[in-house]
């Protein structure tokens, strides 16, 4: 089955061609390291994980570029306030500069405990300057700007289309007031290019044309997507959250510039939830991947979380959810830990998998054939195999995983044992007394393909053997 992906500009499920033969172009909006990504930032980068995955699946070559926004990016995307760097910088008491460092570094950390492949290329804002300042320069002389006291901005007047990637409301925002103007001629309006405050200096501020100043958010990702991919690649990737504004306004720049609207493919990955609010870093109230390691979850059941929904449906986060999907990933696990290797695929299985991936990166009802695969009566050494074929997509490491070792003590080994001579008996009444009893003195018993486990109940300070 051909690959379909929905495409956030059409509104439509469009069937995928490259460009190029062979070779995908993929720009991702990275995120602004002011503070630490939440788990709603690493959900978007888990769905773009899984997108460059199949774009791999289908015998694509993919140039995924990702930028890190280290300036520029307002507290407001009305272009009001104050750079998200400098409030991160007065927040800490250190520097603008090692705040960008210390946090680009937990994004990164982040990005490995979620399996999540490596960019072709990490691109900062503040490396390209240069770049970003050109791109204004031509907007410049193709009419598209004009100078205020605080800034240079960008005509959205000159644009009949700006906004049809959100179909804006152009009258509705001008009527509602619902964005504040100040110097700006209207609404929609943006900053390129941000001059320093006078009588002060910025940490981060460069020398333009136009005033020492600094970049707007948006110009950085119109300037390094054309140095890195070109001015009209494949596919364009961020959060909802972007279409409105930031992406609206990429598509307006680069319509301007080199009259493309950046990406044939605009792709969208809807939020997570938290008591039916989005979760958001501006406001403190947040959870980090660490805040859910610290409770004893692996990185890696969040990542199966993730792909338990579609990627353009809202996830409801709660601490039931995770624990359901540590659970699941702990069975799969353990499943896959139990097959010998060297088994040949299942292509039936594997063709209904790549159907369903392909289908507009349908990764729930993939799992279902996952999991089809598990309690099939196929050989064992097949459904290895078979599970194999479809980890590329999955990204879950399970050849990496190995059972925890402890030590039994000779009378729960020995209970085990009667326990199963009665499910080989199939005496399910003394099977569940003896697992009772062993509940009892502090061991869980799991059942499962390769036959039952035992692993120390929390709390019983029973440790793994080294």
């Amino acid at each position: 089955m051909s690959l379909a992906l929905y495409d956030t500009w059409s509104r439509a499920l469009r069937p995928f061609t490259a460009l190029q033969p062979s070779h995908v172009g993929l720009y991702c909006c990275g995120p602004t390291v002011y503070d630490h990504a939440h788990i709603g930032n690493l959900r978007t980068y888990v769905f773009e994980d899984v997108l460059r995955r199949v774009l791999a699946l289908n015998g694509y070559e993919v140039r995924h570029v990702v930028n890190i926004t280290d300036v520029g990016h307002l507290v407001s995307d009305a272009d009001e306030g104050e750079d998200k760097m400098e409030k991160g910088s007065r927040r800490t008491g250190a520097s603008a500069w090692e705040i960008a460092e210390r946090y680009t570094r937990a994004f990164m950390s982040d990005w490995q405990a979620l399996n999540l492949l490596e960019p072709t290329v990490w691109c900062r804002a503040t490396d390209h300057i240069a770049e970003q300042i050109t791109f204004i320069a031509e907007l410049e002389r193709n009419g598209y700007t004009y100078q205020t006291n605080d800034g240079v901005y960008f005509d959205t007047s000159r644009q009949d289309d700006y906004g049809y990637l959100a179909r804006l409301d152009h009258a509705g925002l001008q009527a509602g007031k619902r964005v504040a103007v100040g110097e700006k001629r209207r609404a929609t309006d943006f900053a390129l290019w941000k001059f320093s405050p006078p009588d002060s200096t910025r940490q981060m501020e460069w020398d333009s044309p136009w005033g020492r100043g600094f970049p707007g958010w948006h110009i950085e990702c119109s300037a390094m997507s054309a140095k890195y991919l070109s001015p009209w690649f494949d596919i364009h990737c961020g959060g909802e959250d972007h279409i409105a504004v930031h992406h609206s306004n990429e598509i307006a720049q680069t319509q301007a510039c080199h009259g493309t609207r950046l990406a044939n493919f605009w792709m969208h990955g809807h939020f997570l939830t938290l008591d039916a609010a989005k979760m958001s870093k501006s406001d403190g109230d947040f959870l980090r991947l660490q805040s859910l390691t610290e409770r004893g979850i692996d990185p890696l059941a969040y990542r199966y979380l993730c792909l338990s929904a579609h990627y353009r449906s809202k996830l409801r986060f709660n601490h039931e959810a995770l624990d359901a999907a540590q659970a699941a990933l702990d069975r799969l696990r353990k499943a896959y830990a139990s097959w010998p290797a060297g088994g040949t695929v299942d292509a039936g299985f594997v063709a209904r998998f790549n159907a369903e991936v392909n289908q507009d990166l349908n990764l729930p009802r993939a799992l279902a054939v996952v999991w089809e695969v598990v309690r099939s009566d196929l050989p064992v050494e097949t459904r290895r195999a078979t599970v194999d074929a479809f980890e590329p997509v999955l990204g879950l490491r399970l050849a990496d995983w190995h059972a925890e070792a402890f030590e039994i003590p000779a009378d729960v080994a020995a209970l085990a044992q009667q326990r199963e001579r009665a499910r080989a008996a199939k005496d399910w009444a003394e099977s569940d007394r003896l697992r009772e009893t062993l509940k009892a003195a502090g061991w869980q018993v799991e059942d499962g393909v390769g036959g039952q486990r035992l692993s120390p109940l929390a709390g019983t300070g029973i440790q793994e053997r080294s």
